[in-house]
């Protein structure tokens, strides 16, 4: 058997080791130093945006968003139920109520039922979107890019405009994805948006350990957001304060990693683009499962790669075949939890769910690293066979 291939797992290939260690004798450690500046810029030239201000992680940037986009207590929030907890704990910080939307085949947010929702439960009354049964002021919509792939933004932001939301794309698993074809041809993941929030834990494209990013349409928001980042210091040497701040700047230290893995990360999503397309060749005309698509359209840095079971075909629950692969050395993961049933959110308003039920019951990730090699490829594919 093949030495165990776990699913996902940073790739330090290149200068973190450097970088950091001059971080570290520099003794610019901490929030301040020169390589948070250069992390940032090295992301607003490869995102081609005017600002970026780097936080400790993908949740800080999220709630940041909502702050700078107005979410007061009482407010209400679109967001997905199907993906990561981190992306609707932060409407909770802001004490608003997440509303949790559907998603449709790319696993992303379902624009037909986000309009829906708001022709059909909702009132637009002096440019505040209500909602009819908690009356609740709905304020702004997370949508997240799952796994690489691409939200419908042409239509998610007309519903937006319509309905006068602001729009925070959590694009904390879709660095470097963009689009080919449409109105937003060429631009990057997290830019469309009044908003957009990168991520980079230790699994994602690249990572500074723990740390994330944030974008927005408006540059004084951004700015803002650095500000509160960092305790919202109006005088850092008599330590006064004119709003409520944050611990949430990035460190020198994670910066540095992040600095190198921006030099390598067009080579790493080279390489998710390519073992994709041999995953996608090895399970081609499999009856009992499928590798999913992305979006037509984008250009997607595919991420994380979604093999839908086919119950049907296998016989085989998901917590089944996922041990099995995991006692012949192949790490695979179900999908997340849907999050409008959490205990958390299960008191919550959610609306015609029922693509993310469907998909949450047949879809585990498959081993996605960047260090695979195609003989890892060919052997998770093979076991996964051999199991069904």
């Amino acid at each position: 058997m093949n030495s165990f291939i776990p699913l996902s797992i940073p790739n330090f290939e290149g200068n973190e080791e450097e970088y950091a260690l001059e971080a570290v004798r520099q003794g610019w450690v901490s929030t301040g130093g020169a390589y948070i500046t250069e992390l940032e810029h090295r992301l607003e030239d490869f995102l081609k945006v005017p600002i970026i201000a780097a936080c400790q992680s993908g949740t800080a940037a999220l709630h940041m968003a909502l702050i700078e986009s107005g979410v007061m207590p009482g407010d209400s929030v679109i967001v997905p139920t199907l993906t990561f907890i981190a992306a609707v704990n932060p409407v909770r910080y802001q004490f608003a109520n997440p509303v949790f939307m559907d998603c449709d085949d790319s696993l992303c947010m379902d624009p037909e039922k986000l309009l829906q929702f708001c022709e059909q439960e909702c009132r637009l009354i002096e440019g505040r979107l209500i909602h009819k049964k908690t009356k609740s002021h709905i304020k702004a919509l997370v949508v997240v890019h799952i796994f690489g792939n691409l939200a419908d933004m042409e239509k998610i932001m007309d519903v937006a405009e319509t309905y006068h939301l602001k729009v925070i794309e959590d694009a904390t698993e879709a660095l470097g994805s963009y689009y080919t074809e449409g109105r937003y041809a060429g631009r990057y993941a997290g830019t469309i948006g009044d908003f957009g929030a990168y991520s980079f834990n230790g699994n994602k494209i690249i990572t500074t350990g723990g740390g994330g990013a944030l974008t927005a349409k408006k540059p004084e928001d951004a700015e803002h957001a650095k500000y509160i980042s960092t305790q919202a210091k109006d005088d850092p040497l008599f330590y006064i304060h004119h709003e409520v701040g944050y611990n949430y700047r990035m460190t020198n230290l994670q910066a540095a990693l992040g600095a190198a893995q921006m030099e390598e990360l067009p080579e790493f999503i080279r390489r998710k683009q390519h073992n994709y397309e041999i995953y996608q060749d090895l399970f081609q005309n499999y009856e009992k499962a499928e590798l999913l698509p992305f979006r037509t359209g984008v250009n997607s840095n595919k991420w994380f790669y979604s093999l839908m079971i086919h119950p049907e075909q296998t016989g085989k629950a998901i917590a089944e075949i996922i041990a099995e692969l995991q006692n012949m050395g192949v790490q695979t993961r179900p999908i997340w939890g849907l999050i409008h049933k959490q205990k958390p959110y299960s008191s919550f308003e959610h609306y015609k769910i029922h693509m993310a039920e469907y998909y949450s019951r047949r879809i585990i990730n498959i081993p996605c690293s960047t260090q695979l090699k195609k003989k890892d490829i060919e052997y998770v594919a093979e076991t996964i066979i051999k199991i069904l």
